[in-house]
């Protein structure tokens, strides 16, 4: 762990959330402080980029990018993502923080593990890489640095994603870091820049060699060997460094670390299942041996420079005076002679020779007096190592690296996946942006920008139009809605109001739509109008004559119509015959459905005594029929001299209709 007081970011609030505490780790492309999430009040990891990457649009972009990716990524052995963000131009990363020790502090202080330490670490790491691959996500670097052994056990895998927006800046780190990376990537990544699960699996292959050798796989003194010894010299057998190694275990490396990426295990998950079966038939004894390196293959790989091609871009960047310090040196073994500096001495020096004896004790013998060197000869040395450096720096940068052009290849017409399948072989990073189409299927490349056939540099982003097809929206649910409700639904689906009709309708409110026109879910072409139909309410029924309806008849009829029927008192009536209706209300008008008619049934007429109005005068009798309710009719004779009534019809006595006529006849 570091801790700087005087760095400048300790004690600061990014974000105004995450108060960075101390600073754990510091490297090429950032730095990695411990820190406390204000809000949650829980501890987490911060990764703050170096200022020269948060000043790369490019580089930012594509960082945030990734860092979404991986956050949907939820495993016990991944390192969670929390959050992303920038603060006063510091773009930093919000991660779990996990106390303990990476797998490359792990090797530096015990060297090569047992097969079953080795493999105790690379399951969960495997488990880790088949939950991303299952996901659709490479992790892109994986390497001893990226793997936390976490102070009770627990592997976690960090920086998921991450590599892939980190490469766009690499040649500006330091040199040690890009080693550190190339020792471990894949050759279809260097050759085409193809990213896929095989190359995970080639990573992993590679840490694995490592934890059970000591030592990486692939040193050099220049980039640009590195790289030439992942496309041509292949990863050594792990026999050729360990003879006692269990040939299962041997194949197993051999398979994961094949150049060809059709040779290895398709995945992580395969290359787990691998693992697992080896793992469970190798013996106590095999798993806790610690297995001795090879003299000769581990004096080779110390030393190894691959010579490159004569006449190669990269070749001119090689000197033999610069080797970099960029991998574990093995440890001498007992038979091993190496030359070892005494009071400092370079390495290899004739200054002293320590000779391992076979009773293990070390026989030194006098050196010849060095001869000495002027300053211009060391200043000579030093400077040819700037210059092979640089050269090697520089023939990476423009031949392989983001300084390098490319060319935007044609895209139109293909699947998405296609197209950003091309441009990642042209080495340029995709960004989609969805558009409607009349003419151009979905999820098709319209076009893009830049256009094919345009030079990029490699790691530039290209806009792909991608078809989302035809722009339709679905006419939402408009019934009920009031006429301003359904024109507010229209406008946030893009559509517009059209006509606007009425109708009467039994069960939606006066006002408001019954239907619409084309009807709910019809998909239509963005400004297109729908009409609409509002409600008039119930309709209104003209009420019917009933009278002279029997009940029956009448209930008939304004069941017919919706209306309801309701029977009252009968009545007496001259005009109705008994049973039928006499009378109604209301008798005329309008009324709406389920509205009440009430109806009085006729009792037929009612019956009168009708009285004796003999000899009455004419004035007399017809006073006293119309008082009880007759009608009178006088038939005088001879002009009725003396005035008085001689005959009635009915006679005196008799009963007659109340309102019935009787006849008197008068002299």
């Amino acid at each position: 762990m570091t801790v700087d007081p005087t760095d400048p970011l300790i004690g600061t609030l990014l974000d105004g959330r995450y108060r960075v505490e101390e600073r754990i780790a510091r490297g090429g492309m950032a730095s990695v402080y411990r820190g406390l999430d204000t809000r949650l009040d829980r501890e987490v990891a911060l990764k703050v980029m170096r200022a020269h990457l948060a000043g790369d649009d490019t580089f930012v972009n594509r960082f945030r990018r990734e860092a979404r990716s991986a956050a949907r990524l939820s495993h016990p052995n991944v390192v969670a993502v929390f959050d992303q963000g920038e603060d006063q131009g510091m773009v930093f990363l919000a991660m779990e923080y996990v106390p303990g020790r990476t797998l490359r502090e792990v090797l530096a202080s015990e060297g090569a593990l047992t097969p079953r330490a080795a493999l105790d670490i690379m399951d969960p790491v495997l488990d880790a890489l088949s939950a991303a691959h299952e996901a659709g996500l490479m992790h892109r670097d994986i390497k001893p640095e990226n793997v936390i052994v976490r102070d009770d056990g627990l592997v976690k895998v960090a920086d998921f994603g991450l590599a892939r927006a980190v490469t766009s800046e690499t040649a500006t780190s330091a040199t040690t870091e890009v080693m550190g990376t190339l020792s471990y990537i894949s050759p279809e990544q260097i050759e085409h820049n193809e990213v896929t699960k095989r190359s995970d699996v080639y990573s992993a292959g590679l840490v694995l060699w490592e934890m059970l050798t000591g030592q990486k796989a692939f040193t050099g003194d220049s980039i640009p060997n590195v790289l030439f010894q992942h496309l041509h010299r292949g990863v050594p057998r792990l026999s050729e460094m360990l003879p006692d190694v269990p040939p299962s275990l041997d194949t197993l490396v051999a398979h994961a670390t094949a150049k060809d990426p059709q040779e290895r295990p398709a995945d992580a998950t395969e290359f787990r299942n691998e693992l697992r079966h080896v793992r469970g038939r190798l013996s106590d004894a095999s798993l806790d041996g610690r297995m001795p390196t090879g003299p000769a293959a581990a004096a080779a790989l110390a030393g190894a420079t691959v010579p490159l091609p004569s006449g190669s871009p990269a070749s001119s960047a090689r000197s033999d005076t610069a080797v970099l310090d960029v991998g574990a040196a093995p440890r001498p073994t007992p038979a091993t002679t190496a030359a070892v500096p005494p009071s400092g001495g370079p390495p290899g020096s004739p200054a002293a020779a320590r000779e391992t004896t076979p009773g293990g004790r070390d026989r030194h013998t006098a050196p010849p007096a060095p001869p000495r060197r002027s300053r211009r000869g060391l200043f000579v040395v030093i400077a040819t190592m700037l210059l092979a450096f640089a050269g090697g720096a520089a023939a990476w940068w423009f031949l392989l690296g983001p300084g390098a052009t490319t060319t935007v290849p044609p895209v139109a017409k293909l699947s998405q996946d296609a197209a950003i399948s091309a441009l990642d072989k042209a080495h340029l990073d995709a960004h989609v942006t969805p558009v409607f189409s009349e003419t151009v299927a979905k999820g098709t490349v319209i076009d893009s920008d830049p256009a094919a056939g345009a030079t990029a540099h490699r790691g530039d982003t290209v806009t792909l139009q991608v078809s989302k097809g035809l722009e339709r929206y679905d006419v939402p649910a408009l019934a009920g809605k009031t006429q301003s409700q359904a024109k507010t639904a229209l406008e946030k689906v893009r559509l517009v109001l059209g006509t606007v009709g009425q109708d009467y309708d039994e069960s939606i409110p006066q006002g408001d739509v019954i239907s619409s026109n084309p009807p709910e879910g019809t998909p239509m072409k963005r400004g297109q109008a729908v009409a609409v139909v509002l409600s008039l309410g119930p309709r209104p029924i003209d009420v019917p004559d009933l009278t002279g309806k029997t009940i029956d008849e009448a209930t008939t009829i304004l069941d017919g119509l919706g209306l309801k029927l309701q029977q009252s008192d009968d009545v007496y009536s001259t005009d109705v015959p008994q049973g039928q209706i006499a009378e109604q209300e209301p008798s005329t008008g309008t009324l709406q459905r389920d509205g009440t008619i009430t109806v009085h049934v006729s009792k037929g007429p009612e019956m009168v005594d009708v009285p004796d109005v003999y000899m009455k005068s004419q004035a007399q009798a017809t006073a006293i029929l119309e008082g009880l309710g007759f009608k009178v009719k006088a038939n005088l004779i001879l002009g009725a001299p003396l005035d008085k009534v001689t005959g009635q019809t009915p006679a005196g006595g008799q009963k007659a209709p109340k309102g019935s006529v009787v006849e008197i006849t008068v002299v």
